[in-house]
């Protein structure tokens, strides 16, 4: 009671608080209910109160959504009205955290913990486990997820226990020597292996679905993986930032600020897809192009003109001549007007760069300027027009303005333009994160299967049945403590962190301001138990 307003006029307790919109007819028929138990002559009147302060933050969740709304929130309450992340936190931070987990066997044992969980869902909610198991308890929704999104990622790479899968045959065949016969069929024929893709004769075409498993265990292994996930790993992350500046503009046209989308989001999605977008482009496009078919043609004897792809950009078609996506790139800004640096990879492809290096410098000043000198001018507007009209308010009514400095303006926006356009490069070398835990997370089930169960376990078994028997459970047994507290449990730790970072700061800095406040309901039993004093 020692938290209402007492109105002498009209003799009367009056309480102040926020409540849901949709909980409004709720709070009514509970305070109907409370003057019929209670007897009372005068009933409760609630009343819509017009504000200008900021409401709390209140979203609805249930025992799914609620570990994945904890992990937006410990960044930051969101304000009240911009975009919650949490529907595509549920989708994109299992599946980044499987990129660096990605494992059929390992994603099928920790969906077999996952699943445990939730058949002990009711009794532990009852009596929560030891705090060693309640931190997996709470967030046992996402651990689904993510062993679901393992498995798939397992399949992509086409790992069970780091041993590849043969499930559709490879596409790769060893030979010695490409016949005639072959060579009509379309082979693309090489020292040692030769590939058989898609032709009109219905000859097998690329592996159905994930790697070839004929890369596992060969000398080219991690040369191979490398390019493939440090790739993959580029598109990944700059999809999920573009992500955060589509948010960015949604952000931007509830709170109706036309600055904020002519003059910020335009020129940072203008600068992230001219440089980084451009970088996807040309990963995708020398994906599609078939290198191969011009080493096949040069292997039978024809001659392939030094045709152009432009204005002096000499195109090199064969596989050991195709252009590096670095030197593009590095080109693309230092040297994009000198074709002898780097090879074409597409027609036009100077003139195109040249555009976008030029889009990609114009959109800073536009990011840097634009928006201060606006608001500067609305000021100044604004100061000339209560001058004109020496518009008289009531002193009650009359709000304190917040004062406008340009200076700080100014000094803001710059730093925000050097963060955004750092952070483009820097936010996109820490997506390769991805590459590199999930290589550390191949090779060491490598290690241990390689290492524990197939050099000592068949070592023991060629020495008599006892001791084969004896070391082949040892082996066993040490392969299964070492993937459960390293794999399973470390390095699933180890990618957990690292997805909560790349949402946290290369995704969630893109839109999301975090500077909000919880609503948290009126409870007796929440103050009853103290945990309105720890708030």
């Amino acid at each position: 009671m020692n938290l209402f307003n007492y109105d002498h006029g009209r003799k009367c307790l009056i309480a102040e608080g926020w409540c849901p919109k949709a909980a409004t007819e709720e709070i009514q028929l509970a305070l109907r209910r409370a003057k019929d138990r209670s007897g009372a002559l005068v009933p409760s009147i609630m009343s819509i109160m017009d504000t200008k302060e900021q409401p709390p933050t209140y979203y609805k969740t249930n025992k799914f959504t609620s570990a994945f709304q904890g992990i937006v929130d410990a960044y930051g309450i969101a304000r009240y009205g911009e975009v919650n992340p949490t529907p595509f936190t549920i989708i994109t931070f299992p599946f980044l955290f499987a990129v660096m987990f990605g494992d059929v066997g390992h994603g099928f044992m920790m969906l077999a913990f996952a699943l445990f969980m939730l058949w002990k869902e009711k009794e532990w909610t009852k009596n929560p486990p030891s705090e060693l198991f309640q931190m997996a308890f709470d967030g046992r929704y996402i651990v689904v997820l993510m062993s679901c999104f393992a498995i798939f990622t397992g399949f992509m790479y086409n790992e069970f226990f780091s041993v590849p899968m043969d499930l559709f045959g490879s596409s790769w065949e060893i030979v010695s020597n490409c016949t005639a016969e072959q060579q009509n069929a379309n082979f693309t024929c090489s020292e040692g292996y030769y590939y058989k893709y898609w032709n009109n004769t219905g000859v097998r075409g690329p592996y159905p679905f994930g790697a070839d498993p004929v890369w596992k265990g060969n000398e080219n292994e991690l040369l191979y993986y490398n390019s493939l996930k440090m790739k993959l790993s580029i598109i990944l992350g700059v999809s999920q930032m573009v992500l955060g500046l589509i948010l960015k503009l949604l952000n931007g046209i509830h709170f109706r600020k036309k600055l904020d989308i002519f003059f910020e989001f335009i020129p940072q999605i203008t600068f992230m897809m001219a440089l980084f977008g451009y970088t996807c482009f040309i990963i995708f496009y020398k994906w599609y192009t078939p290198f191969y078919y011009n080493d096949r043609q040069r292997e039978l004897g024809i001659v392939l003109s030094n045709a152009t792809y432009g204005a002096d950009c000499p195109m090199h078609p064969s596989t050991t001549e195709a252009p590096q996506l670095l030197n593009i790139l590095i080109y693309l800004v230092l040297g994009f007007w000198d074709d002898t640096k780097s090879k074409c990879l597409y027609p036009n492809q100077l003139y195109i760069q040249g555009v976008l290096v030029f889009l990609a410098i114009v959109s800073v000043p536009l990011m840097l300027l634009v928006k201060p000198l606006a608001l500067r001018s609305a000021h100044n507007k604004k100061l000339q027009n209560k001058g004109q009209y020496h518009q008289v308010e009531d002193e009650e009514s009359e709000e304190e303005e917040e004062e406008f400095d340009f200076s700080d303006m100014f000094v803001h926006q710059v730093i925000e333009t050097i963060e955004f356009v750092l952070g483009c490069v820097s936010h996109t070398a820490s997506y390769l994160r991805l590459w590199a835990l999930s290589l550390a997370h191949s090779e060491l089930a490598t290690v241990f299967w390689g290492m524990l169960l197939v050099q000592v376990g068949v070592e023991g078994v060629g020495k008599g049945v006892v001791v084969g028997a004896f070391t082949t459970f040892f082996c066993w047994a040490a392969w299964l403590g070492c993937t459960i507290a390293v794999l399973l449990v470390m390095e699933s730790l180890s990618a957990f962190l690292h997805a909560l970072r790349l949402h946290w700061v290369e995704f969630q800095s893109k839109f999301y301001y975090g500077d909000g406040h919880k609503f948290t309901p009126f409870s007796y039993a929440r103050i009853f138990s103290g945990a309105a004093d720890e708030d």
